[in-house]
């Protein structure tokens, strides 16, 4: 991959940097991110290392460099230390009012031909009767599991 995006720390920056990764008490990714961009300094006080060397050094892989390289380069250090924000915040889909629905109908009777029901059929019958859109077999069960309910 070309060395499209060249790091070069002032030595406030630098300092910032070693003080992070001196001190311990940094998360472990903030750590790799300021090593990482510690060893592919290309300014004075820097001698920089090849992406691949910085990746297989850190544990990390040539790819998260060149990411980590372009966030500095392009907004800042900041922004290459800290988490990319999440583009769409993720929404609670399913709140104590849909347990209290899945737990009254997986301790009613079973359907006919059934002796007891099971994580598809609940899956099946929420959507039927309209409580959900859609909902995954894996859903039904960590919903049944977070309450302690046992299809047995």
């Amino acid at each position: 991959m070309a060395n499209r995006y060249k790091v070069t720390l002032t030595q406030t920056e630098r300092n910032q940097l070693t003080e992070l990764t001196r001190s311990g008490k940094s998360t472990a990714a903030k750590f790799v991110h300021a090593r990482a961009l510690l060893l592919c300094d290309a300014g004075k006080g820097g001698d920089p290392w090849k992406v691949v060397d910085v990746a297989a050094a850190l544990g990390v892989t040539s790819r998260t460099i060149e990411h980590l390289k372009q966030r500095f380069v392009e907004e800042g250090l900041e922004s290459a230390l800290g988490r990319k924000p999440q583009r769409k915040p993720r929404e609670a889909t399913f709140d104590g009012e849909f347990d209290a629905r899945l737990t009254a109908l997986a301790c009613s009777q079973a359907p006919a031909g059934y002796q007891r029901w099971t994580v598809r059929l609940l899956a099946d019958k929420l959507v039927e009767l309209k409580i959900v859109d859609t909902i995954s077999t894996m859903s039904v069960q960590r919903s049944l599991k977070k309450t302690n309910c046992v299809l047995t």
